[in-house]
């Protein structure tokens, strides 16, 4: 690297726990192959809407030239947090596509017709890595966690490079009896440190292949002979033993899917807006329902 470039890791477990444990083996071989790196934990992050830290943390995902998630798995999936965190910052305000699709409209004079944020620095090349921890020796208490995980990267257009579930790893710090684990962390670390400055299209994939060519995960949607990737989307059929993949454009990591989704949230919302006075006027029955809240507690002193 003729620059130094920066990896964010993002700790989502119990401070010094398993999952932090790899995360700091993966930024330490990250640094090792010359990266600046950075570790966030996301227990110490404020996320209750207002003036938290949420802002805090965009500015540090904005500027960064990769990141590394590192997350326990709970009830099949990762924390709670770690998906409050991404309804908060990612999405449509960070969705590459939709961003270029506003900066071309105010290029040409118009006004967006969705008010979202727009930060050109989310068209930075990007690319990502994860790590799942978990106890469970079997693959259906851990097949949800990767999916999640990758919610959190599709709409910035960032390239997911590596990604290993571990297992085992049950009570805490564990993994450290794990040395596999623990070496296969370092090179997610690596391989991550190695497609620095690449964005999606050009970074090459580095991690298990995987039964979809776009997420190389290998949780399906079956309907019949059809086939859908339940993480990205992606499309194809049975074909003898495997999948033939028939049109990856429909995949969610693809700009191409992510352009028609972004035209078709423009649509929307230029139809509902012709109708705003008739929303209004429907939506005025559900107004006013009694809501049931929980009672303040008072300080003790």
């Amino acid at each position: 690297m003729t620059m130094t470039m920066r990896v964010l890791g993002l700790s989502c477990g119990n401070p010094g726990g398993s999952a932090e444990i790899l995360l700091i083996e993966a930024l330490r071989a990250a640094e090792a192959d010359g990266a600046e790196v950075e570790l966030v934990r996301l227990d110490d992050l404020r996320l209750d809407g207002g003036d938290d830290d949420a802002e805090w943390f965009w500015e540090r995902l904005i500027e960064c030239d990769a990141w590394i998630i590192s997350a326990p798995i709970i009830s099949r999936t990762v924390p709670g947090r770690l998906k409050v965190l991404g309804d908060r910052l990612l999405g449509p305000n960070a969705d590459a596509a939709i961003i270029e699709g506003l900066l071309e409209v105010r290029r040409s004079g118009g006004e967006p017709a969705v008010p979202f944020r727009v930060d050109e620095r989310v068209l930075r090349p990007r690319v990502a890595g994860f790590i799942a921890c978990g106890g469970a020796l079997t693959t259906q208490w851990k097949s949800l966690a990767l999916p999640v995980m990758h919610t959190l990267t599709f709409s910035m257009s960032t390239a997911v490079v590596d990604q290993m579930v571990v297992e085992g790893a049950g009570t805490p710090r564990s993994v450290v009896l794990d040395p596999g684990a623990i070496a296969r962390a370092g090179m997610l670390g690596r391989h991550v440190a190695s497609q620095l400055g690449r964005g999606l299209g050009e970074a090459e994939y580095l991690g298990p292949a995987g039964a979809c060519p776009m997420c190389h995960l290998d949780v399906v949607i079956l309907r019949g002979t059809d086939v859908e990737c339940a993480t990205c989307g992606a499309r194809g059929r049975l074909a003898g033993d495997g999948i033939e993949w028939t049109d990856l454009t429909l995949s969610v990591i693809s700009m191409d899917e992510r352009h028609a989704h972004y035209r078709e949230i423009v649509e929307t919302a230029q139809a509902h807006a012709l109708q705003r006075a008739v929303v209004a006027e429907r939506a005025a029955p559900y107004e006013g329902f009694p809501v049931t809240r929980p009672t303040p507690v008072s300080p003790q002193g």
